[in-house]
């Protein structure tokens, strides 16, 4: 049986009390149920050459981690990584900032990795390399005579060539992926956004009819491959919390009232002030639901180090309090609004006991909240999910209120309808997700990838031609 090598920008060594983000979350149930060598970031900087990987053996799983030079890791990181890709990969065009420096932390981070990672790895290794930090480190490791079979996931959503343009190394990033012998996408949406990449940037003739693609002496394969979630345990861990005293605080402190309830890293990509708005807007034009309904919003803090991040918080925390000002009443908070961590448990808990989920990204790869919130439902009196179009769950989970996020007024009158939804068709709605959720759970999502880049490997194809420096 090959060996799993995951390579991601950071390793997440389980803890009881983490509640991980949906790549851990995938890579961690891969890991688990396979075995194998999981090799990123430890988080940690040093001055000057990073040493050898520190590694930690926890059951049949090796964490590899190192660390990155101090001069690199913010140009890399908080720069091209999540100053360019990830606003233009959300379709945030206007926020994209590129930096030729910036980029040139990320191509030295990518061979950084690519030089640690190389002399760990086997003959029958399957190595599967995860998310926007690490385009090039396949086209790296190929020029190092890596022969494995090379995989690569992408977690947030791929943009349309005509988006993608506005990065200048656009092409760059489109011919390392090619690179790759499986490259994975969330969405059919996404896959196609791709290939309008890949005929644009290597020319349509590429793009062979069996679905593959020729680069050079290349062929490279893509595909959908929507990650799930694992449904029983979050079902274990929904009941199981709600004796935790967490829980029972939070259904005690709503005092009979419904709730409504979103769950989200605190980024621009959520919608969340938007949320606020429409929430707002129900409660103007349902106000037989005042002091009825409390909305409880869980935001923890991401990459709060960045000015555009804290300019969030800042306006959320604006909008909840002019709307608590505006609607709240001397025994009832509209907006209870969290800026703290909790463990999965307890968050699985918390989505079991709230009448109405609200996922309503402006843009998202997935999103697993979506699918937690039906998944940990009480299938004899299950909640609504009401859930925006532009995320990638709504691809699958077509049983839910779908909303375009920035219609506050569609988002405040699916608000309504799910606090009135007959239970017949509450119970309806959640049996046909859930039904879906448990055939693309995250063991099908995992076993999928790793089976069709074993299929589809072939070790003696030549390396890709070596990119030609850009005109910039």
């Amino acid at each position: 049986m090959n060996r799993i090598v995951a390579v991601s920008n950071r390793v997440t060594v389980p803890k009881r009390a983490a509640a991980a983000g949906g790549l851990a979350v995938g890579v961690l149930a891969a890991m688990k149920s396979r075995g194998g060598l999981w090799f990123g970031w430890s988080g940690e900087t040093v001055d000057g050459e990073p040493g050898p990987p520190a590694l930690v053996e926890r059951q049949a799983v090796t964490y590899a981690t190192i660390d990155l030079p101090a001069a690199d890791q913010e140009p890399y990181y908080g720069g091209f990584c999540n100053g360019a890709l990830w606003p233009l990969f959300h379709y945030f065009v206007g926020a994209l900032h590129y930096s030729d420096v910036h980029y040139a932390a990320y191509e030295r981070v990518n061979r950084l990795f690519a030089d640690r990672l190389q002399p760990m790895l086997r003959s029958d290794d399957l190595i599967w390399v995860h998310d926007y930090h690490l385009i090039p480190l396949g086209q790296e490791l190929r020029q190092r005579g890596v022969r494995e079979p090379l995989g690569f996931f992408l977690h947030i959503p791929f943009p349309h060539v005509e988006a993608l343009r506005a990065l200048p190394v656009y092409g760059e990033l489109v011919r390392n992926l090619l690179a790759y012998d499986l490259a994975g996408f969330q969405t059919q949406q996404d896959l196609e956004c791709f290939r309008s990449a890949v005929a644009d940037v290597v020319g349509p003739s590429a793009l062979r009819a069996d679905g593959s693609i020729q680069y050079g002496a290349r062929r490279a394969f893509a595909d959908v491959f929507p990650i799930g979630v694992d449904v029983d345990e979050i079902q274990r861990e929904a009941k199981h919390s709600q004796s935790s005293e967490t829980v029972r605080r939070m259904d005690a402190g709503l005092l009979g009232r419904r709730c409504i309830i979103g769950v989200d890293r605190l980024d621009y990509s959520k919608g969340l002030v938007d949320r606020f708005l429409a929430y707002e807007r129900f409660m103007e034009s349902h106000p037989a639901n005042l002091n009825r309904v409390t909305f409880l919003q869980i935001a923890p803090l991401s990459r709060a180090d960045l000015r555009t991040y804290a300019e969030i918080r800042r306006s959320l925390e604006q909008a909840a309090g002019r709307i608590n000002g505006r609607f709240a009443e001397t025994d009832w908070t509209p907006i209870r609004y969290l800026n703290r961590n909790y463990s999965h448990e307890v968050l699985m808990g918390f989505l079991r006991r709230a009448d109405v989920g609200v996922v309503t990204p402006m843009r998202d790869g997935m999103n697993l909240v979506a699918k937690e919130f039906v998944a940990a439902q009480d299938p004899v009196d299950p909640g609504v999910l009401v859930l925006s179009t532009l995320a990638g769950a709504a691809r699958e989970l077509s049983s839910a209120l779908l909303v375009n996020p920035r219609d506050t007024h569609a988002v405040a009158e699916a608000i309504g309808q799910a606090l009135v939804m007959p239970l017949e068709e509450r119970r309806g709605r959640h049996a046909e997700m859930l039904k879906v959720l448990r055939r693309n759970d995250i063991h099908a999502w995992h076993t999928r990838f790793v089976e069709q880049l074993r299929a589809c490997a072939d070790p003696g194809l030549l390396p890709l031609p070596r990119r030609q420096a850009s005109a910039r």
